[in-house]
C-alpha cells in the first residue's frame, strides 16, 4: 500500500507560479514505475497533465503545459514536485498525484494505483 499526500495548492494570480509536492509513504516506490500528476476542473473529466518514470526519471506532459510545467523527483525523500510557471486561469482545477506499479499508456488515469486527496490550484485573470 502506498499513500500519497498533496501539498502546495493555492490562488495565485495570471502568469504567476505555484509548486507542488506529493509525498510518498507505505511502500513508497518499492515497484513503482510511474508517478503522475492529474487534474480535475469542475464538471470537467481528470486530465493527464505530467508524469515521470521513476527509476529512469524520463519525463512526460500534456501539450497544454509543455514549457510551463516542470515534473522532477527526489528519490531520497519519495516525493514528486510539480513546478507550475506562467500559470493561466485554464489550469485552475484540483491536481491530483498518483503512482502506477505496472506499465502502458502513461497518460491513462486507470492505469494508476495509488492517488492522492488532491490539492486545489485557483488561477484569477
Amino acid at each position: 500500500q502506498v499513500q500519497l499526500v498533496e501539498s502546495g495548492g493555492g490562488l495565485v494570480q495570471a502568469g504567476g507560479s505555484l509548486r507542488l509536492a506529493c509525498a510518498a509513504s507505505g511502500r513508497t516506490t518499492l515497484g513503482t514505475s510511474y508517478m503522475g500528476w492529474f487534474r480535475q476542473a469542475p464538471g470537467k473529466e481528470r486530465e493527464f497533465v505530467a508524469a515521470i518514470i521513476w527509476r529512469q526519471g524520463t519525463t512526460y506532459y500534456a501539450d497544454s503545459v509543455k514549457g510551463r510545467f516542470t515534473i522532477s523527483r527526489d528519490s531520497a525523500k519519495n516525493t514528486v514536485l510539480l513546478q507550475m510557471n506562467s500559470l493561466k486561469p485554464e489550469d485552475t482545477a484540483d491536481y491530483y498525484c498518483a503512482a502506477a506499479r505496472s506499465w502502458g499508456e502513461i497518460r491513462n488515469p486507470g492505469l494508476y494505483d495509488y492517488w492522492g486527496q488532491g490539492t486545489q490550484v485557483t488561477v484569477s485573470s
